[in-house]
């Protein structure tokens, strides 16, 4: 057999003339561990996945508990499955409003496109609108919501009928009419620089889609689970969406996706044709208790408030003059360097000295703080120290 290194270049499909190529043979906590016996610390937990730490064993435990009963049995939605039903029940009850009707899918892409058949469904319309510098996924549905250019005209045409407006404009709602299905949004834009909304924005959008009978959308899939200091993002600004959507920490490090809304809007989904969203693999009963067991996790370790913590201490201990603006909320944060080659520079020598980071999709200037929430404080000023070292001797 030939080498792992060369085997993955030759048959594993690329998405970067230079991926970063770490041969990672476990990991633990905040830590992950390559086969060369290097430690390198996890500052983006697999882009906000790992939101308990890598190989938690409460998760690991209900995994195995679950094996021993049954994996797939059958296509979402015919049989009752336990772990779907404790997991939604959840979910639920931490969500605000009528959120109370759950649909699982495997990724966040799915979720995003279960939304836009949802939306248009319900609605009867087909416009839909969403905002420059949004990160929505890769399929075709969800890269034509996404706000990034460079990332969709290879791929054109893409779906028609959306309209891309300005986050934190005001002038945005004016495209806002009764011909819009919805509105999909990041309540806090992730792969933009972790972006923040304006006092009142996102309470404005959305009285403006309660006046016009648009569904809001929010795409709460990087900022769920405790990530930002309160469980969900929208908790931050009391506003509660028509769909939300979920995926990346929502499994326990396991695939699992969902989009949830109330019966009444969901039923839509159910006939006219029956079948109207149709999933194998969405919910699948190994993720769903891996799932529950990482929310229960969160819940009973009061992660979300030591995310909050966590932040400040970041904001204390990240000093720098070249850091000329440091932006986000929890353990969803960027700080921003001077351009795009200081960025790329830093982010290689941390990495040599044993940290893992990146920049932002959108965003080439900041780079990315979002490790396991149960970083403690002597690893966030050990990885404080790694970065500012980095940024000195770049």
């Amino acid at each position: 057999m030939l080498p792992t290194r060369r085997l993955f270049f030759e048959i594993i499909a690329q998405t970067s003339a230079n991926p970063i190529a770490l041969e990672i043979e476990k990991a633990s906590g905040c830590w992950l561990y390559s086969s060369d016996g290097k430690r390198y610390f996890d500052l983006i937990a697999g882009v906000s996945v790992s939101n308990i730490g890598h190989n938690n064993p409460v998760v690991i435990k209900a995994i195995k508990e679950q094996l021993d009963r049954h994996m797939h049995i059958m296509v979402y939605g015919e049989f009752i499955q336990k772990p779907q039903v404790f997991l939604a029940e959840k979910l639920c009850s931490l969500l605000p409003g009528d959120l109370d009707s759950v649909y699982y899918t495997n990724s966040g892409s799915e979720a995003v496109e279960g939304a836009i058949k949802l939306a248009r469904k319900y609605t009867g319309r087909y416009e839909i609108i969403s905002f420059i510098n949004g990160y929505h996924g890769s399929t075709i549905g969800a890269l034509s919501v996404m706000g990034n250019e460079t990332l969709k005209r290879a791929f054109r045409p893409l779906m028609p009928s959306v309209k891309q407006v300005e986050f934190n404009k005001r002038e945005a709602f004016d495209e806002i009419s009764e011909a819009t299905a919805c509105v999909v949004i990041e309540p806090i834009q992730a792969e933009a620089g972790v972006i923040m909304p304006e006092k009142d924005f996102l309470g404005k959008l959305r009285d403006k889609c309660t006046e016009t009978g648009t569904l809001l959308v929010f795409d709460e899939i990087q900022t769920g689970f405790g990530r930002t200091g309160k469980f969900f993002a929208m908790d931050h600004y009391n506003v509660t969406p028509d769909i939300a959507l979920f995926a990346k920490s929502f499994g326990g490090g396991l695939p699992l996706g969902a989009f949830v809304s109330s019966r009444k809007i969901m039923k839509s989904l159910c006939s006219n044709p029956a079948l109207g969203h149709i999933t194998t693999f969405g919910g699948h009963p190994v993720s769903c208790a891996a799932g529950l067991a990482s929310i229960e996790y969160i819940v009973e370790n009061h992660l979300t408030e030591k995310a909050g913590q966590a932040g400040e201490l970041f904001r204390k201990y990240l000093v720098h003059n070249a850091i000329k603006d440091i932006r986000g909320t929890g353990l969803l944060m960027a700080f921003e360097l001077e351009n795009a080659e200081t960025v790329k520079k830093v982010v290689s020598r941390c990495i040599e000295k044993g940290l893992v980071t990146e920049w932002f999709l959108f965003n080439e200037n900041s780079i990315r703080i979002s490790p396991p929430l149960t970083i403690s404080e002597s690893e966030i000023e050990e990885a404080s120290r790694i970065l500012v070292e980095s940024i000195d001797e770049v």
